[in-house]
């Protein structure tokens, strides 16, 4: 039988399924009655969402093998934001700069600025002559000449005066930056890091509705998250603390799972994950896609264990679909018990491997679509 061209359902673009020529057949007998092929690219892999896994196999648990995303640590990464309407004046760092925490960002120019530097202006002046009216009248007090209650007075005034300038200087720090002079405020660096955005330009003005704007992202880039989507049959089987291996073109890195959302996503209906990457060898990059292999236990037992969603039904005999070079090839298989999310196989699988799981019933509608154009 020749190869057999077809189009994926669910408008993925993927390509190709067909039987074994035969010359196949005389390789591999067991193959003999035709074995449908699904030709893939890793691109169109991913775009279907095809979830490719090893069986679990006795105490080799085998492992989930998925696209995944690096992105900086939550945790470790500051939004800088203009809070107050006004322009940009100055601006002291670039995309990519290394920043230290306290350092000059930008300068912004503002009315609103510009009162509430007036507003420390009178509160430093009110406290200061509070602090010299107090010390006068306790000098006076100690030779007799002021009575005590004037001492109070004059003591409580000094503490409202202070309590006056704290609370002018916490709303300069409440507008996002320290205190600049006269109608500016300086936009600092919340933490030390790498600025990794920078929506800022010069005279760039922000109006009193939109002073959320973000100006710059600072991130920490000695560790970063790795971003997972599992199946809901493979989240239950991850745990924080196992290995994930992290791939990119010559280049490979052991992370641990730190969280596995107990929801799935909304829109996806998959289970975030998140396992964290030392990058303190800055090998790695923000936003870079990458492929994340999760590490399974095993039970012991020596069975072959498949997730059940890898199990399809083709010409009435139960396949899965195995990870070629070129794509996809049904393999039949036969099947034991089940057991939870997994499903034994008895026969036609030596554990080693690697299928598709979830979304594994594409390729069967692509095998489907290509036979009866064939017969056409």
């Amino acid at each position: 039988m020749k190869p057999i061209i077809a189009a994926l359902p669910l408008a993925l673009l993927l390509v190709a399924c067909g039987g074994s020529s035969p010359a196949e057949n005389h390789a591999q007998p067991e193959a003999g009655h035709g074995e449908g092929v699904v030709t893939l690219t890793p691109q169109q892999i991913a775009t279907a969402g095809i979830e490719v896994v090893s069986p679990t196999i006795g105490g080799n648990g085998g492992a989930i093998a998925l696209p995944a995303l690096l992105e900086s640590d939550p945790q470790a990464t500051r939004i800088v934001a203009a809070t107050v309407p006004g322009r940009i004046v100055e601006l002291r760092h670039n995309l990519g700069d290394s920043v230290r925490r306290g350092e000059t960002l930008a300068v912004l120019e503002s009315r609103e600025a510009a009162g509430l530097q007036a507003e420390v202006q009178r509160a430093a002046a009110a406290a200061e002559l509070a602090r010299t009216t107090l010390a006068r009248d306790e000098a006076l007090y100690a030779k007799g000449f002021r009575p005590l209650r004037e001492v109070e007075i004059s003591r409580a005034a000094a503490k409202q005066a202070n309590v006056a300038l704290r609370l002018a200087r916490e709303q300069v720090a409440a507008s996002g930056g320290r205190g600049g002079s006269y109608n500016r405020i300086v936009i600092a660096a919340p933490i030390s890091g790498r600025i990794i955005a920078r929506k800022a330009v010069l005279g760039q003005n922000f109006a009193a509705d939109a002073a959320e704007t973000e100006l710059f992202r600072i991130a920490q880039l000695d560790r970063l998250s790795v971003t997972l989507s599992l199946s809901p049959a493979d989240a239950g089987r991850v745990r924080p603390g196992m290995t994930v291996q992290v791939t990119a073109p010559e280049r490979s890195q052991s992370a641990r799972i730190s969280f596995v959302s107990p929801a799935l996503d909304a829109e996806t209906r998959q289970v975030p994950a998140i396992a964290m990457l030392d990058n303190r060898a800055g090998q790695w990059r923000v936003g870079e896609p990458v492929t994340a292999s999760i590490q399974l236990p095993g039970t012991g037992d020596g069975a072959i264990r498949v997730p059940s969603t890898a199990v399809q039904t083709v010409d009435g005999k139960s396949v899965v679909f195995v990870r070629t070079d070129a794509g996809f090839r049904a393999a039949p298989i036969t099947l034991g018990r089940q057991d939870g999310a997994m499903v034994i196989v008895t026969g036609g699988l030596s554990g080693h491997e690697r299928i598709a799981a979830a979304n594994s019933f594409t390729l069967k509608s692509a095998l489907g679509a290509a036979e009866a154009g064939h017969e056409d």
